[in-house]
C-alpha cells in the first residue's frame, strides 16, 4: 500500500510539476508572437494599444470574440482596445463598412455579436449593399440613417485608415492582434508553442495569456 501511495504522490509531484512548468513559461518571440523591427507610434496616451484585426465572416473570429470581449473588459484599465474590420475580398467590402457605420453611430457593441450569429448560425448573406441595408432595418436602425453614414465621404476615410493600418503591418491572416504597435500574436501564433493536439479553445487561452505578457512587456517599455 505504501508503494502505491509513493507512486501515486510521485505521479501526482510531476502532473503539478509540468502544470506549472507550462502556465511559468515565459512566451518567445517568433514562437507565441512576432515583433515588428520598428514600433509603429500609438496615440493612447499611458495606455497600451490593443488592435484586433477580423472579418465577420471568419469563424475563427467569431469563436474568439466572446473570450477576448472578456479579457478586455478585465483590462479595461491598461489598454485602448480597437478593431479593424479585413477586406481583401469583394464580399466583406459591405461587412467592412458595416461595421465601421455600426461604430461611428454608437451601436457596435450592441449589434456586433449579432452580425457574428447572423453570418455563422442564422445564414445571413451580408454580403452586398441591399442586403446589408434590410438586415439593418429589420434590426430597427433607421435605414436611412444608417445608408447616410454608410455612403458617407467619412465613411471612406475610415475604409482607408483601416486598409492602410492592414497594409502596416502586414496582416495576412485574422484574428491577429497588434500589442503596442510592436507586437503581433494570435491563437494560432500561440499554437505553435502548445502540444500539436491542442484545441482551439486552448489556443485562444494561450493567446489570451501571451498578450498578458505582452501588455505588461509593452508597459515597461513605455516608462
Amino acid at each position: 500500500m505504501r508503494l502505491i501511495q509513493k507512486l501515486l504522490f510521485g505521479v501526482a509531484a510531476c502532473a503539478l510539476a509540468g502544470a506549472a512548468f507550462a502556465s511559468s513559461a515565459v512566451p518567445k518571440s517568433g514562437v507565441d508572437y512576432e515583433t515588428r523591427a520598428e514600433a509603429v507610434r500609438t496615440d493612447t496616451g499611458n495606455k497600451v494599444e490593443v488592435i484586433e484585426f477580423f472579418s465577420y465572416g471568419c469563424p475563427h473570429c467569431r469563436v474568439f470574440d466572446r473570450p477576448l470581449a472578456g479579457w478586455v473588459r478585465q483590462n479595461a484599465d491598461k489598454i485602448v482596445f480597437k478593431r479593424v474590420h479585413v477586406a481583401f475580398h469583394a464580399p466583406d467590402v459591405p461587412l467592412q463598412r458595416m461595421y465601421l457605420s455600426l461604430e461611428s453611430m454608437g451601436l457596435i457593441e450592441k449589434f456586433h455579436p449579432q452580425v457574428f450569429t447572423a453570418i455563422h448560425e442564422e445564414g445571413e448573406r451580408l454580403s452586398t449593399d441591399e442586403v446589408v441595408f434590410d438586415w439593418i432595418a429589420k434590426k430597427g436602425i433607421d435605414r436611412n440613417k444608417f445608408i447616410g453614414v454608410y455612403r458617407s465621404f467619412g465613411a471612406q476615410s475610415w475604409v482607408n485608415r483601416a486598409n492602410s493600418a492592414i497594409s502596416t503591418y502586414h496582416i495576412e491572416q485574422w484574428p491577429m492582434l497588434v500589442v503596442g504597435g510592436h507586437y503581433l500574436t494570435s491563437p494560432s501564433f500561440a499554437g505553435r508553442g502548445m502540444d500539436p493536439q491542442s484545441s482551439e479553445a486552448q489556443q485562444q487561452q494561450g493567446a489570451l495569456q501571451v498578450m498578458d505578457f505582452l501588455v505588461a512587456k509593452a508597459r515597461s517599455e513605455m516608462k
